[in-house]
């Protein structure tokens, strides 16, 4: 794994758990987004991005991860968010449509943190 995609790594885990962090206290505080939660999300997409693209542009120089899954992990928060995107449309959230963003941060909180793992060979 390289450095710049370590860091990154470390990054996308750490602004996730934010995000489903806020969601929990939102929840049990009765609370609804602020701007803070919406520019989270905005971050929180940008940097999945990004970490994907790193993750791409090394399989193209020929950097391939220790397995498979790696690149599932490192993939996947980006189609979980495009999910949160298509249920916080739902009538289900018409009223609180950052929480299919919260539950999507928590599981692409897991997956990024099991990438995070595999890259640096601890699982």
């Amino acid at each position: 794994m390289s450095e710049l995609h370590r860091y990154v790594g470390y990054v996308v885990v750490g602004i996730l758990s934010i995000g489903w962090l806020l969601g929990v206290v939102l929840w049990v505080a009765r609370r609804e987004a602020g701007d803070l939660f919406w520019r989270w999300l905005v971050a929180a997409q940008v940097v999945a991005i990004v970490q994907a693209a790193v993750g791409i542009a090394l399989l193209v120089i020929g950097r391939w991860p220790l397995t498979w899954l790696h690149i599932v992990y490192g993939l996947g928060p980006i189609a979980i968010f495009a999910i949160g995107h298509l249920l916080a449309r739902e009538e289900a959230f018409e009223r609180r449509p950052w929480i299919p963003f919260a539950m999507a941060s928590f599981i692409s909180f897991g997956l990024s943190l099991r990438a995070l793992m595999t890259g640096l060979g601890l699982g």
